[in-house]
């Protein structure tokens, strides 16, 4: 019997943390960190880029340690059942309205983005104040018992009526405000820096709702005329991918708000179309068109889902916050 010329294979070390990725030394490790690449699936769900740009490291490189995260983590297809036990684990938040969580199928879903647009006074703002305090009821009134982070792009942020909503529920005021981390972003640059930096904050604090308020007033303000449009698009793409990102990875909720623009070749209908073009339309899971009726009445109207029909609600926006029209 012939003698085996060949040692065993040994069997290879699991990889567990980004430090262990093939070219990764400790500053690469430490640059992916800070801009909130600091798990395995995160690089794996990265573009070789996204990667090369934040590391500062070539594209080959990049695409060989994004092979290495995907390696480590097995991804490749999955039964259909194994997806629908991921969906399982989805958590929805009230937004305080029966007939509006009825609208979303139940409320606000975590590992998802949803984007509303509408005119001024239509709301965006105070849906986005309603979730940041519902999300931190227990699950059996509609919450996640978890926290809120709010990134106030146009400084609408207004503690004073988290106070008032929290205080219609009965909950601590002082509490719910402890457990909602405020940034204020001052351009498009600022804000894509913060989003990058949220994965630590969700982990340390236990976030379960991101609020992005508003996603695209920075862009249209940093990215003016005809000329800069590509290059804006393609900031605001990457911009809602790292969203999506942090809504997968953390199994948190996403709610972005948007402004609209007038259309005068709209001769019938409503003449307003939402910013950010097919980027944001095709990124958002949920798309949501709010409009103000006759005093507190708000109309909803949702546009884009993957799996609702596309229908509308009527609530109400009161000093105790959104409710039902009574």
């Amino acid at each position: 019997m012939p003698k085996k010329t060949e040692e065993e294979p040994q069997e290879k070390k699991k990889i567990k943390s980004i430090e262990e990725l093939p070219g990764v030394g400790e500053k690469t490790a430490e640059k992916l960190r800070e801009r909130g690449y600091d798990n395995l699936m995160s690089i794996a769900a990265a573009s070789s880029s996204e990667i090369a740009e934040k590391a500062e490291i070539g594209e080959a490189t990049a695409a060989k340690i994004i092979q290495a995260a995907r390696d480590a983590l097995d991804m490749g297809f999955e039964t259909a059942e194994k997806i629908m036990k991921m969906r399982e684990k989805i958590g929805k938040i009230t937004t305080g309205s029966k007939a509006l969580d009825e609208l979303l199928g139940g409320g606000v879903e975590t590992q998802s983005i949803l984007e509303a647009h509408g005119a001024f006074g239509s709301s965006k703002s105070q849906l986005a104040f309603q979730l940041s305090v519902n999300v931190q009821l227990p699950k059996d009134k509609g919450g996640l018992g978890k926290g809120a982070v709010f990134i106030d792009t146009e400084g609408t942020f207004r503690p004073e009526r988290i106070q008032q909503m929290a205080r219609a529920l009965g909950l601590d005021e002082k509490k719910v405000l402890e457990r909602i981390y405020v940034a204020r972003a001052y351009n498009s640059d600022h804000q894509i820096l913060l989003v990058e930096k949220l994965g630590d904050i969700i982990k340390k604090k236990n976030v379960g709702l991101v609020v992005v308020d508003s996603l695209t007033s920075q862009f249209r303000s940093d990215y003016t005329g005809r000329g800069t449009l590509a290059v804006r698009q393609q900031k605001l793409n990457r911009h809602l991918h790292a969203l999506q990102r942090l809504a997968d990875v953390y199994n948190v909720a996403v709610y972005v708000t948007n402004q609209v623009m007038a259309r005068p070749d709209i001769l019938f209908g409503d003449p307003t179309a939402p910013i950010g073009g097919h980027v944001l339309g095709h990124q958002a899971t949920f798309r949501l068109y709010l409009r103000k009726s006759k005093g507190e009445k708000r109309i909803a109207r949702l546009i884009d889902s993957p799996y609702l029909p596309e229908g509308e609600c009527v609530f109400a926006v009161t000093e105790e916050g959104i409710r039902d029209v009574k």
